[in-house]
């Protein structure tokens, strides 16, 4: 496995990452933050600050400066803020917007323009009984969760294959700090009350880059019902 990994590694970089030709979204998880020009949801770059303190305090891996591990770590963190916060599908710096697309659990695939649209949470989540995407727009997808997981960290913590298509498992956690509040397949106001606990969720993701390691064809693999039961551990939540 190891060799493996130094193979990839060699493959995709040279030994000094620091002077090596990559480019920034790989080398830097906040490159994209600093893309001061592009259209901003809010106006300006989101503040990632909280979320990286998190994430440096309470990651299970420790990946090598330049491993392929940390790229592949760095280049979905860009991603996400592109994919959350830039609303110009032109400024999308982490992918060939000529032949990206995103598709979760085998579903039908999602062009960029599809998921600036309903946002990201609506893009990944399917129906259920805490939480409808068809009741939620954008705004009110974030207002539920971020609001009540402040800071939802990110983090790679296997790689199983290297470019041109890289396959890794990923995990995704907060605390709940604050109620969820949602809506779900049937149209009800759910709520359920803030425990204070740990939200913890894993998932695989198989993604085909370009030549510049940019996401073409992303597919990922996930339970979105586990954030929920971790959410309401006891199912007891609120409905009306």
């Amino acid at each position: 496995m190891a060799s493996t990994e130094a193979k990839q590694h060699e493959d995709l970089s040279p030994k000094d990452a620091a002077t090596a030709t990559l480019p920034d979204y790989l080398i830097d998880p906040n490159a994209t933050l600093k893309d001061l020009e592009s259209s901003w949801r809010y106006g300006r770059p989101p503040d990632y600050s909280n979320t990286r303190k998190v994430w440096a305090a309470t990651k299970h891996m420790n990946h090598e400066a330049g491993s392929l591990p940390q790229l592949v770590e760095n280049l979905v963190k860009n991603w996400e803020v592109e994919a959350s916060f830039k609303t110009n599908l032109e400024n999308w710096r982490t992918i060939d917007r000529q032949n990206y697309t995103f598709a979760v659990n085998g579903g039908l695939p999602q062009t960029g323009e599809y998921m600036l649209k309903v946002g990201t949470y609506n893009a990944i989540i399917a129906p259920n009984e805490y939480y409808c995407p068809e009741h939620s727009d954008f705004a009110s997808s974030h207002k539920s969760f971020k609001r009540m997981m402040p800071t939802f960290a990110w983090e790679v913590l296997e790689v199983y294959s290297g470019p041109p298509k890289v396959a890794f498992r990923w995990r995704h956690w907060g605390v709940m700090k604050n109620d969820y509040v949602g809506f779900n397949d049937k149209g009800e106001k759910v709520t359920a009350k803030a425990h204070g606990g740990a939200i913890d969720i894993q998932g695989v993701t198989i993604a085909e880059v370009d030549d510049k390691v940019r996401l073409q064809k992303v597919e990922t693999w996930f339970d979105p019902l586990e954030m929920f039961r971790q959410i309401a551990p006891n199912g007891v939540v609120n409905k009306q």
